[in-house]
């Protein structure tokens, strides 16, 4: 009988992180992720200097409760928009994922993009894949901290542009720059400014695959939106393996196209073997396969031993498009996306909303008359000044007995007291139903009824 003690051995919860030094790769799909780095970041650092109006056509004005998006002005009773277009992002990225897996993360999300730049900065300064081993694995020297210095100043620099852009979309970006080149910028701009700033830094530079792998839920149940029809990156077993190096093969050991370079895994940015299958650690970025096929252009064998595929395609069967979940997604995306833009054109440039005055339910005034006081709340959601003409139905003798027209300024808001009477004895006590009808002077079809109570003591 063995007496000994026990071996007692301490293991870590946590893997230590193993830095990724993605490989620089070049062809058809390196250029597609280029090409939308280059669109969106147009269309980001470029949208708050666009102009519309006499006014930056794109702006979140908090302050004020109004989202101008080119022509059209939002208010807060138009959050009913902003509800339905996350909806619509949310079924497009479903039909995407289950169409052609996670193309959203390999090509457009801000994480995958902002990492392309700044390893893309991080390699004009350092140099390629081996040199940046090399200078991280060397000891301190004057040259280390220059590189080192250099590219971190220059991930700041854009950093900060980022955060200032993103908060130019909240404070109009011509105001907002001479208050940060005075340092005179309240403190929730100078906050947002270095947060969003702080975030992208840290994101794209420090953290990178860490945010794909760890922090978004997407990867976590994506696999829920996937089936044997969805088209993901593959790699071809049966015509790679036994993968291993030209010179080893015989006539006894007949090898694979797989030469076995690694050059797959160096190319991945968040440092996975795609050979060892599907894994969600996998953003869709085909970095993998560019570089794949550099490789069997230099060997002289054909392209595609990793590929975007389907399961069952590689099985040898056909591929369904026309699948229930892809049709459902489809359709319902659709229909959404067609209510929306009906709502759109039908949208009338003004709302009205009727608020009783609490103080005066009802009174007697000269002549006997029954009077209420409503307030009426005008928003001209228009781009230009107009007049509108007030007027009330719904009882005998029913009349306004205050101003029946009112001004309103472009794109705003103004809350007007309306005095609303009726003969005396023309109506019985109680509550009865009335209806007011705002209507813009001069152009047709800006007009909206609300309706009210009008209560006889």
């Amino acid at each position: 009988m063995n007496d000994a003690p026990p071996v007692l051995e301490e293991r870590s919860l946590y893997e230590v992180r193993k830095k990724v030094y993605p490989r620089a790769v070049h062809g058809w799909f390196a250029a597609w992720r280029w090409a939308l780095v280059w669109a969106t970041q147009i269309a980001f650092y470029g949208g708050p200097w666009l102009t519309w109006n006499e006014r930056q056509a794109v702006l979140f004005d908090i302050v004020h409760r109004k989202f101008y998006l080119f022509g059209l002005v939002f208010w807060p009773q138009d959050v009913i928009y902003l509800t339905f277009l996350l909806i619509i992002a949310a079924l497009s990225l479903f039909l995407f994922t289950a169409v052609a897996g996670r193309l959203w993360c390999g090509y457009a999300c801000p994480q995958t993009v902002y990492t392309e730049i700044f390893l893309w900065i991080e390699r004009k300064i350092e140099g390629d894949r081996n040199a940046r081993i090399k200078l991280d694995q060397s000891g301190f020297s004057r040259k280390r901290i220059f590189l080192k210095g250099a590219k971190h100043a220059v991930w700041i620099a854009l950093a900060l542009w980022t955060g200032f852009t993103f908060v130019g979309y909240v404070t109009p970006i011509r105001e907002l720059g001479p208050a940060v080149l005075s340092l005179s910028t309240g403190p929730w701009e100078t906050f947002w400014i270095l947060f969003y700033g702080f975030a992208t830094y840290g994101n794209a530079g420090w953290m990178r695959e860490q945010v794909c792998k760890y922090m978004c839920p997407y990867a976590r149940f994506q696999s829920a939106m996937f089936d044997k029809d969805t088209l993901i990156i593959t790699y071809d077993q049966k015509r790679g393996e036994p993968r291993g190096k030209a010179k080893s093969a015989s006539p006894s050991t007949p090898l694979g196209d797989c030469v076995d370079c690694g050059i797959c895994v160096q190319a991945c940015p968040t440092g996975i073997d795609i050979r060892d299958g599907l894994q969600y650690e996998c953003i869709g970025c085909a970095a993998c396969i560019d570089g794949c096929d550099q490789v069997m252009d230099k060997v002289g064998r054909p392209r595609g031993l990793i590929r975007y595929s389907t399961t069952h395609a590689m099985e040898g069967r056909p591929t369904r498009l026309a699948r229930p979940r892809v049709l459902i997604y489809s359709a319902i995306l659709g229909a959404l996306m067609l209510a929306v833009a009906a709502s759109l054109w039908v949208r009338v440039p003004l709302k009205v909303n009727v608020i009783r005055d609490r103080a005066a339910i009802a009174r007697e005034v000269e002549g006997g008359f029954i009077e209420n006081v409503y307030r009426l709340q005008i928003m001209n959601t228009a781009e230009q000044a107009r007049s509108y003409s007030v007027g009330v139905s719904g009882l005998p003798t029913l009349e306004l007995s205050a101003v029946s027209t009112i001004e309103v300024d472009a794109a705003a808001t103004r809350l007007v007291p309306v005095r609303v009477r009726v003969s005396p004895g023309a109506v019985q006590p109680g509550t009865h139903p009335i209806e007011f009808a705002v209507s813009a002077l001069g152009v047709e079809g800006v007009a909206v009824r609300e309706k009210s109570v009008f209560i006889v003591r």
